[in-house]
């Protein structure tokens, strides 16, 4: 598709112009191995923040797939709110969620909302209250390859869940061939690539492979990959090297880590044309999102199993958590302040030029109204 080169040449000039922004360790999503930053110095809209009260240091830990908005966001923001110093750390959502429970952060980042027993367990560090999830960066999650001769691939997600649990284990397999049959397929080994760590990436991707293909990906799922067979590789940066550099190579990471040559798949999910990974289809998708946390929680449901014309499934939203209340004196008006400002319009508008999804209008309003009244 001459659409989806475009898109890999806007990612990679975007990647470019985004190249040594804070002193904030960033890379792309949910990566613990630190590299893979595609974002650099890509300068959010500052727009009218609000400083209000807020000073000292904000430290936070969590999912990178946000840690290249977080980086813009920053630099935007600490321009403005000079007595505010924000150290992130994208060493994945499981890390993030440990360090947040264990009271070490003023807020982290997650792809996946919180479990129950984790928001049970939050009530030790939120006096008097829990951890809610709040929806902030969403995006879709490019599936990767590398196949020599093949410029253009349409998968579905029955293909997809036998190539990763290790039933399709060739490229010129008839299932793959039927979906392109103007390809020239070679007889090259399928060598699929896996995370290695606790991915809230995996998580989403799994979601999606059960939803889409129940009868195929019979795995519970979770953050932990399951399926037997296949290889692995620590982070997002650490699949999309496997991908670029081994023949035969498909693997699943964040849209920016689609670059430098790494071609990614349309998934073919009942609609009317195969679906691209890019921004806008990501956000279609999420907007069929339906809110299930209860109370100040907006945990999301997605629909991994949409057949909308132009919506792309593989997507992932990042929450970022705080405590409703008991925050602590020193950092909350940091926390509200900066929050105020990511999910506001300068913010969210911002996230398209970086090859996210911004958080669909509706909801987004919902996050606003919450974060004014944390306390």
């Amino acid at each position: 598709m001459k659409l989806q080169r475009m898109n890999r040449r806007a990612l990679t000039l975007g990647a470019l112009a985004v190249s040594g922004a804070l002193a904030l360790t960033a890379c792309g999503s949910d990566d613990t191995s630190g590299g893979g930053d595609s974002s650099g110095g890509a300068t959010a809209k500052a727009g009218n923040i609000k400083c209000e009260d807020a000073k000292g240091q904000l430290l936070s830990n969590g999912s990178s797939a946000q840690a290249n908005a977080i980086q813009a966001w920053t630099k935007a923001y600490t321009a403005q709110c000079k007595g505010v110093q924000i150290n992130y750390k994208p060493e994945g959502s499981g890390a993030g969620v440990t360090a947040f429970l264990q009271g070490q952060v003023a807020f982290a980042g997650s792809d996946s909302a919180l479990k129950p027993e984790e928001i049970t367990k939050s009530k030790e560090v939120c006096k008097d209250s829990q951890a809610i999830d709040l929806p902030m960066v969403g995006g879709p999650i490019a599936v990767g390859y590398n196949v020599p001769g093949v410029d253009n691939l349409v998968l579905d997600a029955k293909t997809l869940a036998k190539i990763f649990d290790s039933k399709i284990t060739t490229w010129d397999d008839a299932a793959i061939k039927k979906l392109n049959p103007d390809a020239k397929l070679p007889d090259t080994k399928i060598q699929a690539f896996h995370r290695s760590d606790d991915s809230g990436t995996t998580d989403n991707f799994t979601k999606y492979l059960k939803a889409a293909s129940p009868a195929d990906w019979k795995y519970e799922g979770g953050k932990a990959w399951q399926a037997k067979g296949g290889q692995s590789a620590q982070g997002s940066s650490g699949l999309a090297q496997q991908v670029k550099q081994t023949a035969g190579a498909i693997s699943y990471f964040e849209l920016s880590y689609a670059k430098d040559g790494i071609s990614t798949v349309a998934l073919d999910t009942g609609a009317a044309e195969p679906v691209a990974a890019t921004a806008d289809n990501a956000t279609k998708a999420i907007s069929e999102a339906k809110v299930v946390g209860t109370g100040k929680d907006l945990a999301l449901e997605l629909n991994y199993a949409t057949k909308a014309d132009g919506a792309y499934p593989i997507t992932l939203v990042t929450y970022e958590i705080v405590c409703e209340k008991g925050n602590k004196a020193d950092t909350l008006a940091a926390v509200k302040s900066f929050l105020t400002y990511t999910a506001g319009d300068d913010g969210q508008s911002s996230l398209k030029e970086l090859d996210y999804a911004p958080i669909p209008a509706e909801i987004n309003t919902k996050v606003r109204e919450t974060v004014a009244g944390l306390s």
